[in-house]
Order: structure tokens, then C-alpha cells, then sequence
């Protein structure tokens, strides 16, 4: 084990009753030496899992640590800012967390800002609003994970409910699964929450499960995605006869593929000649008039990215819309479909240096950053570059900073009012290039292979900053 490691402190936490060590012990994979006999390798396996459930709950330990840290001072916002609301990220009456505050814990321990706040917001959860719980995690008898999963579902709870979750489940924790937990939430919601409880004899407070899903970010090599769905009895058997007749129709019309290909194309079928319904006016009245048969809605586009190699006719693309590789094929069979307007564009080059003397990000910049960047560029995340981010100057254009491929970068709304309004600051030591410094002295490269700690060893970490970092205003 390196010196500096086997060296390093644990430092002691007591947070609501539960004192737990925070530190490390990292033994270098290189220089593990293999176990001589089957019992030695069951108390190894042993003691690792030990190790790992111990840090479970030593990281949920920190992260109350790190929110209790970080309450909101004045003229901070606190909460999450959801569709222009600012949302608590734990149940009622639980201690609320500056805007900012999670970004840097989450980076520090390799997450994005999402999974950061989940996190933090689910350890105040269970510190605050369900102590029988937390003292079991404290005790090493329920996972953190666990806990976490319960804490999860308690957030829209009244402090009441959540009360009572807390007494119900601290017994059976490690037993009760995932439908019964939704069934005490219910319950809960049912005893405490009687104005939004979904009681079964009342239709008005009866959940409607309908609903059709699609697992975009799921998609196979083939381009494949799967769906679900819960329709009513008629709406089903009427899709089912839709779907039947226009499979036959299919295979009237030469298909040579199986009856289940058939059958999800006729999915599509039904898509793009779809009945559509719309709402006139006439006389204050609504009047539902069919709409031409053929779907005039707005288009689907596809971003499909093709190597040399793919257009020669082998290799793999990528759809840029889903982040996913697509067999060069499937692009080809999708490009020569029936209906489909294919726009071909030349290859961009992402190192040229393109410069424009005003302030407003021009379309042309626009998709060669997106193209270099990919995703936002803060540390971890993953937003997509094109459709969810906003153009940030790395040098403030009121500072001297120009409007040009070496100045501009893809951020997210959220990490682009943290880098305007906290001491988050970054580089770009050349295009598609971020070095991220946070209020800390946490050091991130972000490149095209995704982002790597480069915090200097034995780091001491300095007070954070309130003082904002800088005045560029959010750029759309």
C-alpha cells in the first residue's frame, strides 16, 4: 500500500446519535496477493463485503455531514430549481440545502450532479425524517442503499406519514420489497394524507394506470427499443386488430420478415398514417374534425453519425439522439424508408477556429460545439450537448472574452448558473479541453474521453467562497 495512503486519517462523525468512521484503506489491485485456500477466500469475500456495506453508509454519514454544512444563507437559493420552482431536495421539515452545495460533493466522489442530489437529499431524509431507520443504518444493520430506496419514497410524505413509514418498516427493512414498500407509502398517504390518498371506492382519487413507455435509453446496436403499456380493455383489443390486419397487410404486400417484425412495423405503420383528432371552435363549442390520414405533425429527427468505414458498408454509427452505437445497416434499411427525408451533411471539422464578433452564439458555432462537446462539460454529466444546453463564455464576453470555438462551451442550465453564481470556475486549455476548479481545490479535466480527478495529491481543501464567480449572464 502506498505510504500517503496507509497513512491517511479517519475522521469521526456523529450525526443524529450515529458516529462512524470516515476515511479509506485502499489496497492496489496489483499488489493484492491471492488467497491460498477456499476458506481464505470466503473470509477475503467476507470481509470485503463488509467493507463495502461500511462505506455505504460512511458515504450517506458524509453527506448529511456535508448538507448540514451548506444550509442556504441569505440571498442563496434553496432547493432545486425545477421548471422555474426552487424544490427542497427532502421531505417536509427536513433542514434545506443552498442551491449550489451538491455539485461539488458529487463531483468530489465521482457523480453527476443528478445522482449527487439523489444521494444528499435521500441521507437528510433518512437523518431527519426517519430516525428508527437511521439508527439501524448507524448500527450496520440495514445497507445504505436499502435505507436510501425507503427514503426515496417517503420525500412526498407529510412528516406524519413519513413517521409512520419510519415505525413500520425499521423492523423488516431487509425483507419487505419493492411493492410492498409502494403499498406502506399508500397506506401512509391513507392514515396521514387523507386530501391526496388514492382510496380505491373513490373514482376521483383512483390512480389512472394508463399509459404507453419507451425505454429510449435503451436501445440495442440494431436500433431496437423496447415499450410497454396499460391501455384500457377496448382501446387494447382495438390496437390488437389494427396491428393484426396491417401485419397482413404487410405480408400481402412482399414481406418476407416473421410475424412479431411484422407486428412492429405495423406499430410504425399506424404511427405515420395515423386518424388523427382536432379541436375546432364553432360557436364556443368544441367540434372534433378528422384530420388528414396522413400524420402532419412535426417531424422525428434523426442525428446519425457515419464513419468512412460505415459508408464502405461495414463498421457501426451512432445516433446521436440516444448516445448509442447503430449498425451501419439499420441506418441504410431506415434511410431508404418509404416517407423519410434524408439531409447529408458534410463532415464538420471540430478543430477549425471559428470566430464571430458579437455576443450571440451563431447556428454555425452552435453545432460545432455541440459536435465537439458532445455533453454538457461540467464535471460527470451527461446532457446532451445539442438539444439541452445552453453556450457559455469561458472568459466572460464583457471581460474580453470572444465569441469563438476556443471561448465557447455546451453547459447545462443548472451548471451554467453554478458557474455564474458560485466559485466553480474553468479553463479550456484548448477547444473540447475543461479544466474545473471547485470552491474547494478539486481539479476535473473534462475531455472527449469523459472526466478524470486531477486534484493535485494531498490536497488541502480550503474554505468555500460565497462570493459569486463571475458575471457572465446565462447565454441561451
Amino acid at each position: 500500500m502506498d505510504q500517503d495512503l496507509a497513512e491517511a486519517p479517519f475522521v469521526g462523525l456523529d450525526v443524529g446519535g450515529v458516529w462512524l468512521a470516515v476515511g479509506m484503506s485502499i489496497s492496489l489491485l496489483e499488489r493484492n496477493r491471492t488467497p491460498g485456500s477456499p476458506g481464505d477466500v470466503l473470509a477475503c469475500a467476507r470481509a470485503a463485503r463488509a467493507a463495502e456495506l461500511a462505506a455505504g453508509v460512511n458515504l450517506l454519514v458524509a453527506a448529511v455531514e456535508w448538507a448540514a454544512m451548506h444550509e442556504p444563507v441569505p440571498g442563496d437559493e434553496a432547493g432545486w430549481l425545477v421548471a422555474d420552482r426552487f424544490v427542497p431536495i427532502a421531505g417536509d421539515g427536513a433542514p434545506l440545502v443552498g442551491e449550489f452545495a451538491v455539485a461539488e460533493f458529487a463531483a468530489a466522489v465521482g457523480m453527476t450532479t443528478e445522482a449527487g442530489k439523489a444521494l444528499v437529499g435521500q441521507a437528510v431524509e433518512l437523518a431527519h425524517r426517519l430516525p428508527k431507520l437511521w439508527s439501524l443504518v448507524g448500527a450496520g444493520r440495514v445497507p445504505g442503499w436499502q435505507a436510501r430506496r425507503v427514503a426515496d419514497k417517503t420525500m412526498s410524505l407529510c412528516p406524519e406519514a413519513a413517521g409512520f413509514v419510519d415505525a413500520q418498516v425499521a423492523g423488516v427493512v431487509g425483507k419487505i420489497g419493492v411493492a410492498q414498500l409502494d403499498r406502506l407509502v399508500e397506506e401512509a398517504k391513507r392514515r396521514h394524507m387523507p386530501q391526496t390518498a388514492q382510496w380505491p371506492d373513490d373514482p376521483d382519487t383512483v390512480p389512472d394506470g394508463r399509459g404507453v413507455w419507451f425505454d429510449h435509453d435503451q436501445v440495442s446496436i440494431d436500433g431496437l427499443v423496447q415499450m410497454r403499456g396499460s391501455l384500457d380493455l377496448a382501446d387494447a383489443l382495438d390496437l390488437h386488430k389494427a396491428v393484426a390486419v396491417t401485419a397482413e397487410q404487410l405480408l400481402v404486400a412482399g414481406s418476407t420478415e416473421g410475424l412479431g417484425a411484422r407486428q412492429a412495423a405495423a406499430l410504425g405503420e399506424l404511427a405515420r398514417n395515423q386518424l388523427s383528432l382536432v379541436f375546432d371552435q364553432i360557436e364556443g363549442e368544441p367540434r372534433v374534425a378528422p384530420r388528414s390520414r396522413r400524420n402532419d405533425g412535426q417531424p422525428v429527427t434523426l442525428y446519425l453519425h457515419l464513419s468512412e468505414e460505415a459508408l464502405a458498408g461495414g463498421g457501426v454509427g451512432r445516433c446521436e439522439n440516444t448516445s448509442s452505437p447503430i449498425d451501419a445497416g439499420t441506418i441504410r434499411e431506415w434511410s431508404a424508408a418509404e416517407g423519410v427525408t434524408l439531409t447529408v451533411k458534410p463532415v464538420i471539422d471540430l478543430a477549425e477556429h471559428v470566430q464571430v464578433g458579437q455576443y450571440e452564439v451563431p447556428d454555425r458555432l452552435k453545432e460545432l460545439v455541440g459536435l465537439r462537446d458532445v455533453s454538457c462539460v461540467f464535471p460527470w454529466c451527461s446532457r446532451p450537448a445539442r438539444s439541452a444546453c445552453d453556450h457559455d463564455h469561458a472568459i466572460p464576453f464583457a471581460d474580453g472574452g470572444s465569441t469563438c470555438s476556443c471561448n465557447v462551451a455546451a453547459l447545462c442550465r443548472h451548471h451554467h448558473r453554478l458557474k455564474t453564481h458560485s466559485p466553480w470556475s474553468y479553463s479550456m486549455p484548448e477547444p473540447g479541453v475543461y479544466v474545473w476548479t471547485s470552491p474547494h481545490g478539486y481539479v476535473f479535466l473534462r475531455d472527449r474521453a469523459g472526466t478524470t480527478d486531477v486534484t493535485p495529491p494531498g490536497l488541502r481543501p480550503v474554505p468555500g467562497c460565497a462570493v459569486g464567480a463571475g458575471s457572465d449572464p446565462p447565454d441561451r
